[in-house]
């Protein structure tokens, strides 16, 4: 579909497109629950993403198409905008609005976009499509923000245009990933180092469970409270801001101070698993996927048995992975309660293994996963293979 782009486009709105912009999904390779532990993550850009194509209007009106959703908008440019249901296209008018209210000069577009992210499954479509419309408004009305202002702003329109209490880490990842690159990102300070991740004769597998996870719903909140009642137990004591500003020797000193024992498990595995991400850094910098793997499963396990956001689906694509000599390292990816979970898969293996893992799942879930190979791609840019093509 997305080489045949330019012929919907013109299709749609009877004339060429004159721009065309990409931006990625993201997986987290490593440190889950950590964003908003003042931690470390591990996320990458994937090479499924959100395209978009645009041409400026004489009429003053902002076209919003899509080839993945039937419902579409037609709206005159005016002061702001508000949230209308739960429309795919809320998504880009929250970022025109807030372009509109910090007084950026916009003129009408045509817009049409397409997505070869899986919806609802923790890939972050919502932040590839909130940054691709940032990045091309930025760019077509020079508007100056640097990349870091439109992963806040991004992060902004999310939480309070949308209404979903999003940490910064997939508007981070989709706008600053690196081709072969992970990146390494404090998400109390924001600073990041990207840690090359040549996967070499292996790919990344990413395994939707089909099952849509929706936070909402889930005991994302209840994780965080527990997470605070852990931070404040330490507090008695120890001088510290976010659970991980101390590393796992330190909290094993002090873990007597939190009585309840489930908060216990809660500030474990977030601790435990932010000395994971450092490890990682160092196994994916020396070459060595096995170490990373092995990481991998740990991180894992952590999620299922001491913070509990995993479930049967995801604990079968880890399972499976362990029966796979081509597998180096499963894990579920993103917040859990369903999504996706991803394993580093050899290359020439990666047929076998989506074969055997669909059978494997079906059997022991009842339905089957969507699997996908992907490498680590590059963030949000033009792109120039497609535009005026």
């Amino acid at each position: 579909m997305k080489n045949n782009l330019h012929a919907e486009y013109r299709k749609i709105f009877n004339k060429e497109a004159e721009n065309a912009y990409f931006s990625p999904g993201r997986v987290n390779l490593i440190g889950e629950h950590i964003d908003y532990n003042g931690g470390l993550v591990m996320p990458c850009a994937i090479t499924f993403g959100t395209y978009v194509l645009a041409s400026v209007n004489d009429e003053g009106v902002f076209r919003f198409r899509s080839l993945n959703f039937d419902d579409k908008l037609d709206i005159p440019l005016q002061q702001g905008y508000s949230k209308t249901k739960e429309h795919w296209y809320n998504y880009p008018l929250g970022i025109i609005d807030y372009f509109l209210k910090q007084h950026n000069e916009l003129k009408g577009l045509d817009l049409l976009f397409y997505g070869d992210i899986p919806i609802s499954s923790g890939l972050s479509s919502s932040a590839s499509i909130e940054v691709v419309t940032a990045y091309m408004l930025n760019d077509l009305f020079e508007c100056g923000y640097s990349k870091l202002e439109l992963v806040q702003l991004s992060k902004e329109v999310e939480n309070e245009f949308i209404g979903v209490n999003c940490g910064i880490m997939d508007q981070f990842a989709v706008a600053f990933g690196e081709k072969d690159k992970a990146l390494m990102l404090n998400c109390d300070s924001l600073e990041y180092k990207a840690v090359d991740s040549n996967l070499g004769e292996y790919c990344l597998a990413i395994i939707n469970t089909n099952k849509p996870r929706k936070l909402a719903e889930s005991k994302y909140n209840e994780r965080v409270q527990e997470c605070q009642a852990a931070l404040k137990a330490l507090q008695q004591e120890l001088d510290i801001q976010n659970l991980c500003d101390i590393d796992a020797a330190t909290f094993r000193k002090y873990q007597h101070l939190i009585e309840d024992t489930t908060v216990l498990k809660r500030a474990t595995h977030v601790i435990e698993e932010n000395d994971r991400v450092k490890q990682a850094a160092e196994a994916l910098a020396a070459h060595d996927l096995n170490e990373f793997g092995r990481l991998m499963y740990a991180s894992h396990d952590s999620l299922k048995n001491l913070y509990e956001v995993s479930g049967k689906e995801l604990d079968a694509i880890a399972e499976y992975g362990k029966t796979n000599p081509d597998v180096a390292g499963a894990r579920m990816t993103g917040a859990g309660f369903g999504g996706c979970g991803i394993a580093l898969v050899k290359q020439n293996g990666f047929d076998r293994f989506s074969k055997g893992m669909i059978e494997y799942y079906t059997a022991k879930i009842g339905y089957a996963p969507s699997v996908y190979s992907s490498s680590i791609g590059d963030g949000v840019g033009v792109l120039k293979e497609l535009a005026n093509s």
